[in-house]
């Protein structure tokens, strides 16, 4: 098969980006550079590799496609050497090329970007006292696509994270319009400012880590009459279970930010708006009600607050979940120097690009298909087969 119209948003811009990935070792001892090595992991994690023993058999069985792109004049390295290599690689270096590529493959003028943090179960050692790998991620949730990542020592340390994943966002651009989401523990007026100070536009949610900005919101919309803030509900059915959501939003918050408060006191810059969710949930054998709170700096109205709130659960169902259940994230043992960390950023290279391709298939099903037909490989790398 020749492949010979390679589309640059796609495969041509990654080989361009691994290139640019300094090689650590000495030019005399290289057979299989670097950009062949992750080709090889990102090909074989598309098609369905889930470890280095899989990736290793599938592109031994699929050398020729591979040499459409690169020459692998070495063929293809044996697992433990793949292992080696994938060990070693600095990881901030190979996060920095994914946002890189990400920013030219991710489309203009992005509309929410959710923030959270995903840990790898059995990247563990315990006998070294290795605690497993914690990767704070960015996603688009329209788009559904990884925009970066940052990792952590534990799910503790995300908030040391999270303003390294915005600088990032922001020297990419990927920030200007957008409006930011992020649980409850990046609400502090230093992750709002960084947001806002981006071009950006923030929803944050407030719980006990804030407790007066808790306490205060909770009040105000206890005390407050229902023709005094905007409202919206809707109900959900599916999973054997009914909820019932109310979205309550209202746009008075001079008395959060006038001088009445103390000194010293937190301030959110561009405060502009704070509301309640409200949750009625019913199960088979129980029913339960949920409340929670939200500070936003743009002027939201109910029906869009709801929808921003709701679509920030897509990077768990859209990402996390598929990369535990489709990718087997959870399942992986790797333990040893950077593999844990740069393989689950091959991942988020494979993932966006088996996303991108335009038909029914589940990811799982592109996945497979890809294992077995090299020109949809060739389709889900942007490349015309001929």
């Amino acid at each position: 098969m020749d492949l010979l119209s390679v589309e640059k948003p796609r495969v041509a811009s990654l080989l361009q980006h691994f290139s640019a990935i300094d090689d650590f070792r000495e030019p005399w001892r290289i057979a299989h550079p670097l950009p062949e090595v992750l080709l090889l992991a990102v090909c074989g994690t598309i098609a369905a590799g889930d470890d280095y023993d899989e990736i290793v058999d599938w592109g031994e069985a699929h050398l020729s496609f591979l040499r459409c792109f690169l020459p692998f004049d070495w063929g293809i390295p044996c697992a433990d050497w793949l292992r080696t290599l994938m060990n070693r690689i600095d990881p901030d270096l190979f996060a920095a090329c994914f946002m890189s590529w990400a920013n030219e493959l991710r489309p203009d003028g992005l509309a929410h970007i959710a923030l959270d943090g995903k840990t790898s179960r059995r990247s563990h050692d315990r006998r070294i006292g290795k605690r497993p790998l914690h990767l704070v991620s960015a996603f688009a949730t329209n788009e559904r696509l990884v925009l970066g990542q940052e990792a952590v020592n534990e799910k503790a340390n995300e908030l040391e994270a999270i303003p390294l994943v915005l600088d990032r966002l922001a020297e990419t651009g990927a920030l200007a319009g957008a409006v930011v989401t992020i649980d409850a523990i990046a609400c502090n007026p230093k992750i709002a400012a960084k947001i806002v100070d981006n071009g950006a536009d923030y929803v944050l949610a407030v719980k006990d880590n804030q407790p007066s900005l808790h306490r205060e919101i909770a009040t105000f919309f206890a005390d407050t009459s229902p023709h005094q803030v905007d409202a919206v509900t809707d109900i959900d059915k599916n999973h054997g279970r009914i909820e019932e959501r109310r979205c309550v939003v209202s746009n008075k918050v001079d008395w959060l930010t006038g001088e009445r408060h103390f000194p010293g006191d937190y301030r959110f810059p561009k405060l502009t708006t704070i509301a309640m969710i409200e949750a009625k949930v019913e199960k088979p054998d129980r029913c339960y009600r949920e409340c929670r709170h939200f500070i936003a700096s743009a002027p939201l109205a109910a029906e869009r607050f709801a929808d921003i709130v709701r679509n920030h659960w897509r990077i768990e169902n859209s990402l996390h979940w598929v990369l535990d259940v489709t990718f087997k994230e959870d399942l992986s043992r790797l333990r040893k120097g950077h593999g844990a960390h740069n393989m689950a950023v091959v991942r988020h290279f494979a993932l966006n690009l088996v996303r991108n391709v335009d038909d029914k298939r589940s990811i799982k099903r592109r996945r497979k298909r890809a294992a077995w037909d090299n020109n949809y490989l060739a389709t889900i790398l942007g490349v015309t087969p001929g």
